[in-house]
């Protein structure tokens, strides 16, 4: 049986029609060195030569092993890939 959360919070009551209608946008109420702080970066470069996304199926244990090399495993399936291919 799941347990039951209890979603009311006497510290973080359910908005009314007047709260909402009070809200003001961020931007008008927060100081720009607060804004910035949530402001996303550019992000990663593009990359020179693309990945292409594929879809491929493998055995269960051959999967477990390479997820279990943790963070970057599918780097290491594409280098070892590529290292089986001569290239």
């Amino acid at each position: 049986m799941p347990h039951e959360v209890d979603l009311t919070d006497p510290d973080n009551p359910e908005w009314t029609e007047a709260d909402f209608a009070r809200a003001r946008p961020a931007r008008e109420v927060l100081p720009e060195s607060v804004l910035n702080q949530f402001r996303r970066s550019p992000g990663r470069p593009k990359a020179e030569t693309p990945k292409k996304q594929v879809t491929l199926r493998l055995d269960a244990d051959l999967l477990e092993h390479w997820r279990a090399q943790g963070a970057g495993w599918q780097s290491g399936i594409n280098a070892a890939l590529r290292r089986a291919s001569g290239l």
